[in-house]
């Protein structure tokens, strides 16, 4: 039987990274799907592990060939997309796929595979708690953060697209959530 699929997004800095590292300890045997893109690693980030990073021309070239399931433009610059070979790989070996995906992706995924997927949207509980957490990071500069956070705005107008919308002001109660509401989706 093949796999089914999980959909975790939300603004960048929402809390969903967690979220989902969360989920993958809690033996749902579900997988993460790595996804691909163009912007350069940022910190630890390993190639394969929290994203495929390839050059712009590779990414183009497999545009062309219809080999993303979902991709975007998140940033200027910047492209990410889920291939299509990394969730049928997953799907294949009868594990469940999830996805970190940014919001317009995670909507895209869940428009393609329907009763097969279902999606959640982190909320943060305001755009200031937000930018904060953002800031806490440490990861980006002011103009950056900026640019994120006028993302968010727009992205939070989009929450209405997804099955289920979590609220992270608490995370301990965000996790135990977005858990029972994956654990019931993967039962059924």
């Amino acid at each position: 039987m093949k796999g089914r699929l999980v959909i975790i997004s939300a603004p960048s800095g929402a809390g969903k990274t967690t979220i989902v590292n969360h989920l993958l300890e809690k033996g749902l045997d579900l997988q993460f799907s790595i996804s691909a893109t163009t912007r350069p690693p940022r910190g630890n980030e390993k190639n394969g592990r929290e994203y495929w990073f390839i050059s712009a021309d590779e990414f183009e070239r497999r545009v062309n060939n219809d080999e993303f399931a979902e991709w975007e433009e998140v940033y200027k610059g910047y492209r990410y997309g889920t291939l299509k070979s990394e969730i049928e790989r997953i799907r294949n070996n009868s594990m469940n796929v999830i996805f970190d995906v940014d919001v317009k992706g995670g909507i895209n995924l869940k428009n393609l595979y329907g009763t097969e997927a279902i999606s959640i949207f982190i909320m943060p509980p305001s755009v200031p708690e937000l930018e904060k957490r953002l800031l806490g990071r440490a990861t980006d500069n002011s103009e950056r953060i900026k640019i994120r956070i006028e993302k968010a705005k727009e992205e939070i107008k989009l929450s209405d697209r997804f099955d289920n919308i979590v609220i992270n002001d608490n995370l301990a109660q965000a996790k135990k959530e977005v858990y029972l509401m994956v654990k019931s989706f993967l039962d059924h």
